[in-house]
């Protein structure tokens, strides 16, 4: 990302050979630096003038480091926060990622690697504005949950619902169940030149087929058992706004001759009725199926289908956003906790970033309600997050890791072979290879979490301690690895090259 305006620095540090060097260089390339020798003097700073980015020292006179951190995270929970110490250790680092660091860094560390992390944490800010700027504006448009995210998926979205929001075409949205297809649709017609006029949204997996055409159109008294009074339909009711047809790919085969000639039209009949109505609507619909695969089935009418399909706007799965998580959870906990102090902790922030989230944003909002309500205290906890998921799916403990894994052969595992010859190509480091013997669960420790410190203590072994290359090599973030070494009190004292 490639942003004009300048980065504002605040610079945190006693060493005045140290702020003098780092600020003259971060001033000639761009930057707009300010130094204070204390957290005192950084404290006024920050109460006076907008900064995107504070690099902090560990060690200051007076408020260190970390309690300058919880300070700024307090006042100002979107400024992005770097710490940077000559005193390093994983105990204080894992300390300020909990306590919302951006990043962590080593003295001495490379001017030009600084740099480029200042960079990053001020795009990641700047994308959070833009992010919350647009969804308050879709809030006081709609007056409903406005759309929540800074990932590169959901800015797509809603950069397409702005560019199409005033467009007659029908639009189709797709995504998993629980991505919020139906607030894109509300979106798109808050955004429109309609938002005066109805919506309608209807789902048309929840009607009976026998009465779904009578729904969508209408019908005259007496067109059949229990009409006893003339009723408009959804396309009536919508007249000059929109209509939302969720499920789409449900939709009976009669009632789908039906709604193409009303797209092609704009005119219909009501059941029971030979005169022909007419309306102007919108026609937005949204499906989880694949409905080119239900064309090639046979079971969804082609032609109707690419009359549709003229706007696409695909709704990305959480899995996909995963940036937007924390977000998300941020705003379903002061949406859902009606007034009491309910924050998540470290555990659970980190067991909601790690789990895959299969039934989407509708799940994570209902975990969070799940949260509120049992948890006594104001800290919610991975075990209240994911009560009963376990049992419900059939899975394995999300959140204790204290389940036994199967038997399998060592040698049946990609990553453990991987391992075990990049081991083999480093001079000096002992070469692990896999057990030829099936492993004994009842002679050796096969907790999940006594195997997963085993193979993280492996792989630093084979990267000889660089948590960079071993995150990358693990799959993991640096942040969860720092959490997983604290966790398993592994020491590594190889600094990060």
């Amino acid at each position: 990302m490639n942003v004009e305006k300048p980065i504002r620095v605040i610079l945190v540090d006693d060493e005045t050979s140290f702020t003098y060097f780092l600020s003259g260089r971060l001033t000639r390339q761009g930057f707009i630096v300010t130094v204070a020798g204390t957290g005192e003097e950084a404290l006024r700073e920050l109460t006076e003038r907008g900064f995107d980015v504070a690099v902090l020292d560990m060690r200051l006179p007076g408020i260190d480091g970390l309690e300058l951190l919880g300070h700024i995270k307090g006042m100002l929970p979107e400024l992005e926060v770097i710490i940077l110490t000559g005193f390093g250790s994983i105990d204080s680092a894992t300390e300020a990622m909990k306590r919302g660091a951006y990043d962590y860094l080593t003295k001495p560390c490379s001017a030009a690697r600084l740099e480029q992390m200042i960079q990053k944490a001020a795009e990641k800010k700047w994308l959070a504005e833009q992010a919350r700027g647009l969804s308050e504006a879709l809030w006081r448009q709609t007056g409903n949950q406005p759309i929540i995210g800074q990932s590169a998926g959901i800015r797509q979205v809603v950069d397409l619902i702005r560019r199409v929001a005033d467009e007659d075409a029908p639009v189709l949205i797709l995504g998993e169940s629980g991505t919020g297809k139906e607030l894109v649709a509300r979106s798109l017609h808050f955004w429109s030149n309609r938002r005066q006029r109805p919506f309608q949204a209807l789902n048309t997996a929840a009607i009976p087929t026998q009465l779904l055409e009578s729904e969508l159109f209408g019908h005259a008294k007496g067109a059949f058992t229990g009409a006893v009074n003339v009723k408009a339909g959804f396309v009536e009711d919508a007249d000059g706004g929109t209509l939302f047809l969720d499920e789409i790919g449900e939709l009976d085969p009669g009632v789908q001759a039906k709604l193409l000639r009303f797209l092609e039209s704009g005119e219909f009949r009501r059941v029971g009725e030979n005169r022909t109505r007419s309306v102007k609507v919108r026609v937005v619909a949204a499906t989880n199926r694949d409905l080119y695969q239900e064309v090639q089935k046979g079971n969804f009418r082609a032609d109707l289908y690419y009359r549709l399909n003229v706007v696409t706007i695909r709704v990305p799965p959480l899995r996909e956003r995963q940036e937007d998580v924390l977000l998300l959870a941020d705003y379903f906990l002061k949406a859902k906790a009606k007034g009491q102090r309910k924050e998540l902790s470290s555990r659970a922030v980190q067991a909601l970033m790690d789990y895959d989230m299969p039934g989407n944003v509708r799940e994570l909002a209902n975990m969070i309600e799940r949260g509120i309500i049992l948890t006594s205290g104001s800290r919610i906890e991975p075990e209240q997050l994911f009560s009963n998921i376990e049992n419900e799916r059939g899975l394995p403990s999300l959140v204790t890791f204290q389940e036994d894994v199967e038997k399998k052969d060592p040698d049946d595992d990609p990553v453990e072979t991987e391992l075990s010859d990049r081991v083999d190509t480093h001079d000096g480091i002992e070469s692990v290879k896999p057990k030829e013997h099936e492993p004994n669960l009842l002679e050796e420790d096969y907790k999940l979490s006594s195997l997963e410190s085993k193979h993280i203590e492996k792989v630093l072994k084979v990267v000889g301690g660089n948590k960079t290359k071993a995150a990358q090599l693990l799959g993991i973030g640096v942040r969860t690895l720092y959490r997983k070494l604290d966790d398993f009190h592994i020491v590594f004292s190889k600094p990060d090259e």
